[in-house]
């Protein structure tokens, strides 16, 4: 087993940086008595903010109070990749699930996603580095090239080729040179932001905008019309649930849901060798891996490198393994040193992790629980920052009564799949996770991979689910 140089751990640089821009500030109380609202939230993340301020916007007359468990940004929204956008780097998985119609239908939709959020900020000269440079996919390997290929007939197949734009080996280092790096595509339509800015700066407006906030609130029953906490119960007739991996234990979810990890290290700051590898346009980067690395710049010239290989849930279960999990920290680690050879004398940070919800179609859903008023979402698999401003409209329309485009969305409409059972998910899980995981590195490294391994690999397709499907 091998070692990162720096163990995760938690709270992220992103939260610990903008948490010091914005001067240390108190949590708000918690909830301390039993209390009355319109809508009830859990979840002071993007999902549970973006949906708040919808709904004061569409219906100012509501009552909203949200409940956090620890504070704003303590989750996924403050220690993320801070990659924003939406589907049509997403086409060829969404295609098979969706079909072209509701694909194309999603892929258009998710184009507002950027726009809305930069008018967001810039109404209220929030400065969360938001960077729209696009997203390069690059070919690391040659089991990689197909992915490459497979993306970019994909947007041609459905007349949209100006969103998935072919790179040559040449083309891809003008823009970032490495000697591992083979083809790649080039997405328009993405974004960087700061995630710990981008959270608290939607906490900030939240508040500005008469949400009732309780932090350091954590939730310990829902029922219909009523959330239990340790101070108090908050009676509501509506209530959303936004709390993303944490959902993966609630029982009308959990059959969708699971959790794996997913880790990141930091760099500090280097602009003079990122200037000369060439990255110098802002982009951000993956790999065609199944268990990606994610790459990034900082306004700051530092680099993260995330790994999406950590360890798969159990029952919901939350535990330190998604948070201090060496072995998934070292291979972000060792992504940064093969993938980008050129920064090699600079040194990591900090390394820190987190579960991400995964569904098993690889799309987030959102919900109503039959029979009652509590609305849901989870399933990002990864991919929330951007498709959460999705989910905020959407939620916010379902405990609205809506009948709108966003109720309309196959996020909100399609029948998603369901995953085995305890304790088959994890015991499948971890197989078919053990077997990417070797397939991929034998590869990387101009090895054939191990039958047993070829062969778990597929495991998921043949059962009809994209869940680690290669």
């Amino acid at each position: 087993m091998s070692f990162p140089t720096i163990e995760p751990r938690l709270p992220s640089w992103w939260l610990e940086h903008a948490l010091a821009r914005e001067g240390d500030p108190e949590p708000t109380p918690a909830l301390a008595s039993d209390a009355t609202a319109d809508v009830a939230i859990v979840g002071g993340g993007y999902t549970g903010l973006w949906t708040a301020l919808a709904l004061r916007e569409r219906a100012p007359e509501l009552r909203v109070t949200l409940l956090e468990a620890e504070i704003c940004g303590h989750g996924p929204s403050g220690r993320n990749g801070g990659f924003v956008h939406g589907y049509w780097a997403s086409l060829p998985g969404l295609l098979p699930v969706l079909g072209e119609e509701r694909a194309l239908e999603l892929a258009v939709a998710g184009e507002r996603i950027i726009p809305g959020i930069r008018a967001w900020a810039e109404s209220r000269g929030e400065d969360v580095w938001l960077r729209v440079a696009g997203m390069l996919e690059v070919s690391a390997a040659p089991a990689q090239d197909g992915a490459i290929a497979k993306a970019a007939a994909a947007a041609e197949g459905v007349g949209r080729p100006d969103q998935t734009v072919p790179l040559t080996p040449a083309e891809v280092a003008e823009r970032i040179s490495s000697p591992v790096f083979r083809s790649g595509v080039f997405y328009p339509e993405c974004a960087t932001v700061h995630p710990g800015l981008l959270v608290r700066a939607l906490r900030r407006a939240a508040l500005e905008a008469g949400v009732v906030l309780h932090e350091r609130t954590p939730v310990t029953a829902v029922r219909e019309g009523e959330l239990e906490t340790p101070g108090g119960i908050l009676r509501a007739p509506e209530v959303v649930l936004a709390t993303n991996a944490a959902l993966t234990g609630w029982k009308p979810a959990s059959h969708n849901l699971t959790n794996f990890g997913s880790y990141v290290v930091l760099t500090e700051p280097a602009p003079e060798l990122l200037a000369e590898i060439g990255w110098t346009g802002g982009e951000a980067v993956v790999d065609g891996r199944m268990f990606l690395h994610y790459f990034r710049t900082t306004n700051d010239g530092r680099v993260l490198m995330g790994s999406g290989s950590g360890p798969i849930g159990f029952g919901g279960r939350i535990d330190d393994r998604f948070s201090r999990d060496c072995a998934t920290a070292a291979r972000a680690e060792a992504g940064l040193r093969r993938l980008l050879p050129g920064l090699a004398g600079v040194r990591v940070e900090r390394a820190w992790g987190g579960p991400i919800d995964v569904s098993a179609d690889h799309l987030p859903f959102f919900r109503t629980k039959p029979g009652t008023r509590i609305h849901y979402g989870a399933g990002y698999s990864g991919h929330g920052v951007g498709p959460a401003w999705l989910g905020g409209q959407t939620l916010a329309s379902l405990a609205l009564c809506a009948d709108d485009e966003w109720t309309r969305l196959s996020l909100a409409t399609r029948s998603v799949p369901r995953l085995p059972g305890e304790p088959f998910r994890r015991i499948g899980g971890g197989l078919v996770r053990w077997a990417i995981m070797n397939c991929e590195t034998a590869e990387e490294e101009g090895r054939r991979p191990p039958v047993l391994a070829r062969a778990a690999a597929t495991l998921p397709r043949l059962l009809g689910m994209e869940l680690g499907t290669r």
